[in-house]
């Protein structure tokens, strides 16, 4: 075994025990944590609608031409947003993560049976997504997902349900809000055992999920910039050191894996062709 191989092994082992001893200790989301995110989101919807106004850039990518070329090229472009990703705040952290990425010979009209299409969720989002189901619709869709990730979450996974929905800026751009309204632990999952944690209890790895997505039809497809926010329980100083780099890394990588399927999900609707209205279950409302 070289030298890097067996420093690879040693960190990995490293951040897996600090991951132990963090889920370890409980961290129920406490009030004053739960403002600072809400502050932040209102800042990140502000961004947004600067995006909207007249002469504003509505997409990221389009603030660089080397940008744009990668993209338009099939590369997928993770970024973080903002100078400290993930941002501490009081009793946690929010983690803030920008993708770009371009679905060709797509319509907007094919993204959408996708994004909209919850009950396969967990066949386009596999193994992330475990189940998925639509729950309703109140002038937003609704619905319920249970998420797993046995890197983070070990043996438990998170029970979470989403409002979403999808705002027509003009004929050719749109831009679509989903928020958690609820995320909720199961520990033990899938054995015997298994049972769910009150709301805002359990490890604390995932409190909250935001995320803010622009479309825009051009150029023979559609290009897709997604802005992902999640609130998680903070690090103790002393495991920082081991568990930072891998938070970031799970991050970039979810992001990196979520969108890459969505793309391949859009690839095989917009080859089967035109579907009925009826099949579009997002929400569209106009500006």
């Amino acid at each position: 075994m070289t030298l890097t191989r067996w420093a690879d092994k040693r960190a990995t082992l490293t951040a897996w025990f600090a991951l132990l001893a963090l889920s370890a200790a409980a961290a129920d989301l406490k009030p004053s944590t739960l403002e600072a995110w809400d502050q932040y989101v209102q800042t990140a919807n502000s961004r947004l609608q600067e995006r909207l106004q007249p002469g504003g850039c509505f997409l990221w990518i389009d603030e660089s031409p080397e940008r744009a070329a990668q993209v338009r090229n099939g590369q997928i472009l993770i970024y973080p947003v903002g100078p400290h990703t993930p941002k501490r705040v009081p009793g946690g952290l929010i983690h803030d993560w920008g993708g770009a990425a371009y679905y060709p010979n797509a319509k907007i009209q094919d993204v959408f049976r996708v994004t909209g299409d919850y009950a396969h969720y967990k066949d386009i989002f596999h193994p992330g997504v475990i189940s998925a189901q639509t729950i309703g619709s109140r002038g937003t869709d609704r619905y319920s997902m249970t998420l797993a990730d046995h890197a983070v979450f070990q043996h438990n996974a998170i029970e979470g349900e989403f409002e979403s929905k999808a705002v027509r800026v003009d004929a050719h751009r749109w831009y679509s809000i989903t928020w958690s309204t609820r995320m909720q632990q199961i520990d033990d999952y899938g054995e015997p055992g298994e049972h769910q944690l009150p709301v805002d209890s359990g490890d604390g790895f995932i409190w909250r999920l935001y995320s803010i997505t622009r479309y825009e039809e051009r150029d023979g497809g559609v290009y897709a910039e997604v802005e992902a926010l999640g609130l998680s329980r903070d690090i103790p100083a002393s495991l920082r050191w081991a568990i930072d780099p891998i938070i970031r890394r799970i991050s970039k990588s979810s992001l990196m894996t979520s969108i890459r399927q969505t793309r391949d999900a859009v690839d095989t609707t917009a080859a089967r062709g035109p579907a009925a209205p009826s099949s579009l279950s997002t929400s569209f409302r106009q500006r």
